[in-house]
């Protein structure tokens, strides 16, 4: 038997047109492996005429991950990219020194109504990257590896799990599963990946017996090798890998390994200095400092 370590709880944070639920950063845990940011969104039931409209905006020395359960989603960025997102595909967009996107949903299912449900999470790239060029990466469904054991589907979204690895772009070793499991299904997580944790997508999940509620994080002691199961029928996400080189700032949409970097950032965007996004004429203003 083993505890999880910590037990990370949701955040609310308005985005503007709907609500996330926010798991990183946190405290006293700002990452698990390279992850920094977690969002998870929806379900949200959009009526006709709504949708979510997320503005450009700018990052540096992430990638942004995006992966949906419901719903699609047009991405837009200032390399020229148009792609759309739908469930179980994954768009994986490298910041590097800079890059600008918006999400929106596509006009088609803003005049029908719809609902989305997803995870946004953002990966904090090695000093080495931080300054990268700035690319895009867009896995369909099909192209990522599949898992299927006793009442357990598992599809590595990036990095490597259980013999697998996902085709993906990363830069650090790292662990991106998403399980969907049966009522009175288990699967063992071995200790490949230093940091671990588990997040509760809905059902009831259980980690050597201990209740990881809906929407919680469980971080879990490296070198265990826990049991996950599901007492009811339920979806969770499996996420971590090495120690990121360093600590890592975040303010807003920037992180980085010094303030100046962020600094600098700030201030090409409020100088609207960062290339803009094709077709856009909107973008979100930086933010005062608290």
């Amino acid at each position: 038997m083993i505890l999880i370590m910590l037990m990370l709880q949701p955040r609310a944070r308005d985005l503007g047109g709907f609500t996330v639920q926010r798991l990183l950063p946190s405290f006293p845990t700002k990452m698990v492996g390279p992850f920094i940011f977690f969002d998870c969104f929806g379900p949200i039931a959009f009526a006709p005429g709504e949708g979510a409209d997320v503005r450009p905006h700018p990052h540096i020395g992430l990638a942004t991950v995006t992966y949906l359960f419901e719903g699609d989603m047009i991405h837009r960025d200032s390399l020229g990219t148009t792609q759309r997102i739908e469930p179980g595909a994954v768009n994986w967009m490298t910041a590097g020194r800079g890059i600008v996107h918006s999400e929106r949903t596509a006009p088609e299912a803003r005049a029908r109504g719809h609902r989305m449900h997803g995870i946004q999470t953002w990966v904090a790239l090695p000093k080495a990257q931080e300054a990268a060029e700035p690319s895009f990466s867009h896995q369909p469904k099909a192209a990522l590896p599949e898992i299927t054991r006793a009442g357990v589907t598992m599809r590595v979204l990036a990095g490597s799990a259980f013999g697998l690895r996902a085709p993906t772009p990363i830069f650090s070793p790292t662990l991106y599963v998403a399980l969907e499991m049966q009522a009175g299904a288990a699967l063992e997580l071995p200790p490949e990946h230093e940091e671990r944790g588990v997040f509760a997508v809905e059902g009831e999940i259980r980690v050597d017996g201990e209740l990881v509620p809906e929407r919680h994080l469980g971080v879990l002691p490296s070198g265990a090798t826990p049991r996950i199961e599901a007492a009811t029928a339920a979806r969770a996400m499996l996420l971590g890998g090495a120690p990121m080189d360093g600590d890592r700032l975040i303010w807003w949409n920037f992180v980085g390994s010094s303030r100046a970097t962020i600094d600098a950032a700030s201030e090409r965007w409020r100088e609207q200095r960062f290339p803009p996004v094709p077709g856009e004429t909107e973008f979100i203003p930086l933010p005062e400092r608290s």
